[in-house]
């Protein structure tokens, strides 16, 4: 095993909290930097740098990686690698490579939480049990009928990677019906275990599901994907999750989505233009349209058990680069 030297761009702590076997912690040379300083900075600290280990939201531009003539792997800590820069990366021969699967089955159960919390709209029953309007909320409920049980409801997932299927594993428990859209349909036998169909088109999904939720990467295609065409196709009344990526999202599109109606309300782990600050669009709405929204501050995937998955992958593809072996999960094409 060849000795290695690895940079790594985020929180120094977690590389104490989740360190690699002996063996091949003696075999590395580590350096530690924090996000957001140039890329000339982290270049000096380590211009003969083999690995670069990245926070999944740290900017990765081309010029940080053709100033490292070393480097051979970029791995991000978590799923997404929007903000590496692949094609360069690519074009330089290095690997980039994300922990998929970590977080899957955290996702998940993130994703059920806010789709439970506006089926029966958690934040604001909670105000109300506070301002002690208990009763009057209750009564309204049970005139109205418009809370809504799970089990009733066509959940559609749009994608249905490793945490599309487990949220269909979970949502089966729950007796929801599930469906779900991508490109290439799921064997039989995965579709099957969770007990999803898959629709052809993403337009019969958003006009036939009771709830939508994103399951999907930031790409070039997907980025802003969910505008105001989209909003209108949706099932009049419906809800709509989003435990993947902000920037997968319209702001305004959405906002006109639940003044019109056509969305009940929307549950969002993720927000467009992280890390999120008091002026964001969606956090300055009246009052009638931000009782429609539920916010979680993008924590599905960041379960003591995910960083924990995610560094075991980290640290085997480390291992296979200094055995001189192609490393897994990669995500761009490299001529290895």
């Amino acid at each position: 095993m060849r000795h290695l030297k690895l940079l790594h761009i985020g929180k120094e702590e977690n590389l104490h909290h989740y360190p690699p076997e002996a063996t091949l912690l003696q075999s590395l040379s580590i350096v530690s930097m924090p996000m957001g300083l140039p890329s000339e900075q982290y270049a000096r600290s380590m211009p003969d740098a083999d690995v670069l280990v990245v926070d999944a939201i740290a900017r990765i531009p081309g010029d940080l990686i053709r100033a490292l003539p070393s480097l051979k792997m970029i791995h991000s800590e978590g799923v997404a690698f929007n903000q590496i820069d692949v094609e360069t990366a690519a074009t330089c021969g290095v690997c980039v490579c994300n922990s998929a699967g970590m977080n899957a089955e955290a996702v998940a159960e993130q994703t059920l939480l806010l789709m439970l919390g506006v089926l029966r709209d958690v934040a604001n029953n909670d105000c109300a049990v506070r301002e002690g309007r208990q009763m009057p909320v209750k009564e309204r409920y049970m005139t109205t009928g418009t809370l809504r049980s799970l089990s009733d409801c066509r959940v559609g997932l749009i994608g249905f990677g490793h945490i599309g299927q487990c949220t269909a594993q979970i949502l089966k428990a729950c007796h929801a019906r599930v469906f779900y859209t991508q490109r290439r349909r799921a064997s039989e036998e995965i579709e099957q275990a969770c007990q999803a169909s898959w629709v052809p088109t993403q337009d019969e999904l958003l006009s036939t599901c009771d709830i939508i939720s994103l399951h999907l990467p930031v790409t070039k295609e997907t980025e802003h994907m969910c505008d105001a065409s989209f909003f209108q196709k949706m099932k009049p009344g419906a809800y709509f999750i989003n435990t993947s990526r902000g920037e997968l999202v319209d702001d305004q599109a959405l906002v006109d989505a639940l003044k019109s109606g056509r969305l009940s309300m929307a549950g969002l782990d993720t927000l467009d233009h992280e890390p999120v600050q008091q002026n964001h669009p969606l956090l300055n709405q009246p009052e009638d349209i931000a009782a429609k929204l539920l916010f979680s501050p993008h924590i599905g995937g960041i379960t003591e058990s995910s960083f924990r998955k995610s560094y075991q992958m980290i640290w085997e593809n480390v291992r296979r680069i200094a055995e001189g072996q192609p490393p897994m999960r990669v995500v761009n094409h490299v001529r290895l």
